[in-house]
């Protein structure tokens, strides 16, 4: 056989292998319409014969991205198909199998890249289906999907205004507005890599607008034991910032909150007090505007006079319940006085919809993020730039690199307007209405434990074994036990995904979260219906 015949026949062997990988590879993920398969030309090439390596690889470049467009345009499909399945549950064990999860050191091509996006997305929880009822941060919204695509194409950091112009300007125009929501006229913020950081951030300006010194000389610029103040029922981030910054969790007082889950204020001015007969130099007081479990508001005006009275900083946790800001229906009076606050964490990735992650953190008196953390970088942050140097902000923040979060929400905003997230909240409230009502006219199937502020529903599940039981410890101890086995059925089922919880009140009990924009009061029937098929006999 000459070189051209061993050429040719290399050639229909591989134009072969193309085909039967087109046919016999398990590459369908949602639609028996679409394998996801490259053309014969391309099925075998790898990534350094795409762009930027291969300066003459852009067709096959547009072919393998648009083929992973296909396969994400698949998932959201799927997503909002009621007759999908919310996750195809394993255990870890058995998941390990079917994945091929190996780093290799040849890599693999283009065609197996494809294959290991379609089965990422096969195995991965549908969190925007309308049965995913699971988190706080529930849903898909396609627009500020669609920004996400377009900051990750765009890859550029948010430090300075010379490498990123727009989204600077477009961060500087929207946290503005949601200062101006809040009740601000001025002020600063800054987006930060989620809840916990931005409280983080609260807690270092509170610091050091009462010890400007604190930056350079630490622990010695303060002369007695700094204290902070929080409810019981507050994010654990909040404990997390005495601890990481020095304070001591002992330091960090958990405030009584009453049967609602809401700080109690009497309780806070008492334990001020105390601390101060000591001593001790309380600081800061974090108000909770929308608790993990419950959904409590702590009443923010009674705290701020507190606040006022004894010269505390006090900081609002809106990270779940900002949203109702936007709400005039809502707002009030889970919200009021929030204007008093000296800073507010508000996460839009949550209640607002935004694609994770993006959480703002706003203060009310301008200069105390850049007075706070600048370290003056000159390699970074020169001062005689050609341009204003007030939009770099990364010598504002701790962290100095960040993520670009704000266009995903900015295209959101441009899209709904305030008018369409006002219809959001408002909607995401009626439909909790609707759930209460649907649990209160099944009393022999449904418990519900508390009244919610917001779109927190706390209940349990009565299988038929309780129904006919006094409810007391004794039944909550059972219905405690039920959750977990009843979760189960349900990710096994993979029809829903509702999360359950104990707190320091009663043992296990589901918590239902309605923050998708896709459910509709069809799927709260359905919920409840299959939370009673797949738990009846428990």
């Amino acid at each position: 056989m000459d070189n051209v015949q061993m050429i040719d026949t290399f050639k229909a062997f591989k134009d072969f292998l193309c085909n039967f990988a087109r046919t016999h590879s398990p590459t369908r993920l949602m639609s028996s319409e679409n394998t996801y398969s490259l053309s014969r030309e391309h099925c075998n090439l790898k990534y350094s014969d795409i762009l930027p390596q291969n300066v003459e690889g852009y067709p096959a470049t547009k072919e393998f991205l648009m083929k992973v467009v296909d396969i994400l345009l698949d998932f959201i499909k799927s997503s909002n198909d009621r007759n999908a399945k919310v996750l195809e549950f394993h255990h870890p064990h058995d998941m390990t199998k079917l994945l091929d999860l190996d780093v290799p050191d040849t890599g693999v091509t283009l065609q197996q890249l494809l294959l290991d996006c379609s089965t990422t997305l096969k195995y991965q929880v549908k969190t925007g289906h309308p049965h995913f009822f699971n988190q706080l941060s529930c849903g898909l919204d396609l627009v500020s999907m669609a920004g996400e695509w377009l900051t990750a194409t765009a890859n550029t950091n948010m430090f300075t205004y010379e490498i990123a112009p727009v989204f600077i300007l477009m961060e500087h125009v929207l946290l503005t507005k949601m200062r101006e929501i809040i009740g601000w006229n001025g002020g600063d913020s800054i987006l930060a890599p989620g809840g916990s950081i931005s409280n983080l951030y609260a807690f270092l300006a509170a610091r050091h607008k009462m010890f400007p010194t604190y930056k350079e000389r630490g622990l010695s610029a303060i002369d007695g034991q700094l204290v902070m103040f929080t409810s019981d029922q507050c994010h654990y981030s909040v404990r997390s910032c005495a601890a990481v910054c020095g304070l001591g969790t002992d330091n960090c007082v958990m405030v009584p909150s009453d049967e609602r889950g809401r700080i109690i204020p009497s309780k806070l001015e008492e334990l001020i007090l105390e601390r101060k007969a000591k001593g001790h130099i309380p600081f800061f007081v974090n108000a909770t505007a929308g608790t993990t479990v419950i959904g409590a508001f702590d009443p923010i005006n009674e705290l701020a006079d507190i606040c006022q009275k004894y010269g505390c900083w006090l900081h609002v946790d809106a990270a779940w319940g900002g949203g109702l800001l936007l709400s005039r229906k809502y707002r009030h009076p889970r919200l009021s006085g929030v204007e008093r606050a000296d800073s507010v964490t508000w996460n839009p990735h949550k209640l607002m919809g935004a694609l994770l992650q993006c959480s703002t953190i706003h203060f009310k008196e301008d200069g105390l993020l850049i007075s706070c953390n600048q370290m003056s970088a000159e390699y970074l942050f020169m001062t005689d730039k050609l341009y204003d140097i007030k939009y770099d902000t990364g010598d504002k923040v701790i962290q100095c690199g960040r993520h670009n979060d704000i266009f995903k929400l900015w295209l959101q905003w441009r899209a709904k307007g305030t008018d369409g997230f006002e219809k959001h909240m408002d909607r995401l409230m009626e439909l909790s209405e609707y759930m209460v009502r649907r649990i209160k006219q099944m009393p022999d199937k449904y418990y519900l434990i508390l009244e919610p502020e917001m779109v927190n529903v706390c209940f349990w599940y009565l299988p038929t074994r309780v129904r006919n039981m006094p409810h007391g410890p004794e039944r909550e101890k059972i219905l405690g036990e039920i959750c977990p086995i009843l979760k189960a059925r349900m990710m096994q089922a993979g029809t829903l995904m509702v999360g359950y919880q104990p707190d320091d009140r009663r043992p296990n009990f589901f918590r239902n979260i309605i923050s998708s924009a896709a459910v509709t009061e069809q799927d709260v029937d359905f919920l409840l219906a299959e939370l009673d098929r797949l738990g009846h006999d428990l």
